[in-house]
C-alpha cells in the first residue's frame, strides 16, 4: 500500500478489448499508481473458459471472491498486476472477473446491493456508489456485450492528467466521481471506528470484531488491504448469517429480526 497517494476522484472507462485493458493498466501503473487503487471488470478475459470449467454458478455467488494467487496463475501478468482477483455473478450481466477495490463493491461489502438483494444489478450498484443512472447503464449494457470497465482512483489535482491518459489509451464513455471506492481500513484496523461505514452498516457489532481480528491477522501477513478484506468477509460469512437487510449476525439474531 502506498501511503502518500492520496486519492479522492475515481475515473471510470470502457475499453473494448484486452488488448487495450493491458496497455492502460501498465501505463497507470508506470505511472505511479498503486495496485490496489485500480480495478478492472469484464467477461471475455482470455483464461475464462478455464475458469468455467472448475467453477459452478452456485460456487461464484456462495464463494464470492477467490484469492489473488488462484487467478494470479490463470490470467497471466494482466490480472496478477492487480489486487483481489475473482470471479463474481452480477444479475443481467452473468459470471464476471474483477479485480480490484471494485471487487469488494461488488461483492455487497460497500452496498449490500448484490449480496443482500437478488434483483440488483451492475448499475444499481455503480449509482448507489455514487454515478450517475443514465451512465452506470451503459457501463452495464457495455459489459454485458463483452467489453471491459477500468478504475482508477487518483488525487483530485492530478485528474486532468489521467483522464487525458485513459483517452489516449483508447477509453471510451470516460467519467469522473468524486469518491473512491470503499477500503476497509486505512491500514491496520485499530478499533470497529477504523471501519469504513459502508462496511460497519452491514455487520453487526460482534460481526465487526470478528472482521477486524480477520483483517489484521492477513494484513500483518501481507499488507494488501484487498488480501486482508477477501480473508475478513470469508470469516463473516462462515460464521454469521446475514439478514433481509443486507447484516450479518449470529444466526439466532438473524432469524429472531
Amino acid at each position: 500500500m502506498t501511503t502518500d497517494y492520496q486519492a479522492q476522484k475515481t475515473i471510470t472507462a470502457i475499453f473494448q478489448n484486452e488488448s487495450q485493458v493491458n496497455t492502460v493498466i501498465n501505463r497507470l501503473l508506470d505511472r505511479g499508481v498503486p495496485q490496489d487503487h485500480l480495478s478492472v471488470m469484464g467477461k471475455n478475459f482470455q483464461s475464462q473458459t478455464r475458469i468455467t470449467g472448475f467453477l459452478t454458478k452456485k460456487d461464484v455467488i456462495l464463494g464470492g471472491l477467490r484469492s489473488g494467487a488462484i487467478f494470479g496463475s490463470l490470467f497471466g501478468s494482466l490480472l496478477s498486476l492487480l489486487t483481489g482477483v475473482g470471479v463474481l455473478f452480477i444479475p443481467f450481466v452473468g459470471s464476471v472477473v474483477a479485480a480490484g477495490p471494485l471487487s469488494s463493491l461488488l461483492l455487497g461489502a460497500a452496498t449490500g446491493a448484490i449480496a443482500g438483494s437478488a434483483g440488483a444489478g451492475l448499475a444499481s450498484v455503480l449509482s448507489t456508489w455514487g454515478m450517475p443512472e443514465d451512465k452506470a447503464a451503459i457501463y452495464e449494457t457495455r459489459l454485458k456485450a463483452g467489453e471491459f470497465i477500468v478504475m482508477v482512483e487518483v488525487p483530485a489535482d492530478r485528474s486532468g492528467e489521467y483522464i487525458l491518459l485513459m483517452e489516449s489509451a483508447e477509453g471510451q464513455e470516460i467519467h469522473v466521481t468524486d469518491a473512491t471506492l470503499p477500503h476497509p481500513c486505512p491500514g491496520r484496523c485499530e478499533s470497529t471506528e477504523d471501519l469504513a461505514v459502508e462496511v460497519k452498516a452491514h455487520l453487526s457489532q460482534e460481526a465487526q470484531e470478528t472482521f477486524i481480528e480477520r483483517y489484521n491477522a492477513v494484513y500483518d501477513e501481507t499488507e494488501d488491504e484487498m488480501k486482508a478484506e477477501q480473508a475478513a468477509w470469508e470469516a463473516v460469512k462462515d460464521g454469521y448469517t446475514e439478514d433481509e437487510n443486507g447484516i450479518w449476525k449470529k444466526e439466532e439474531e438473524a432469524v429472531s429480526v
